[in-house]
């Protein structure tokens, strides 16, 4: 049997200079392609554009190991 293990992924942990202040698409990119090389794959991600920032919160999964 497939065992998973989940992540909670939000905007506030992308680097940046502040809560959403100058986190561009190249930084939320770069965060998101951290965690698919890390092997987790977003099962559920609300994503929103407020002011030309960037805010989103979601759900990751990936294969438990052991």
């Amino acid at each position: 049997m497939t065992r998973w293990e989940y992540l909670i992924v939000d905007s506030k942990d992308v680097a940046g200079g502040g809560l959403f202040k100058e986190k561009k698409r190249s930084d939320v990119e770069a965060y998101l392609n951290n965690l698919g090389y890390e092997g987790w794959e977003l099962v559920n991600l609300d994503f929103r554009e407020l002011d030309s920032r960037f805010e989103f919160t979601g759900l990751a999964k990936r294969e438990r190991v052991a």
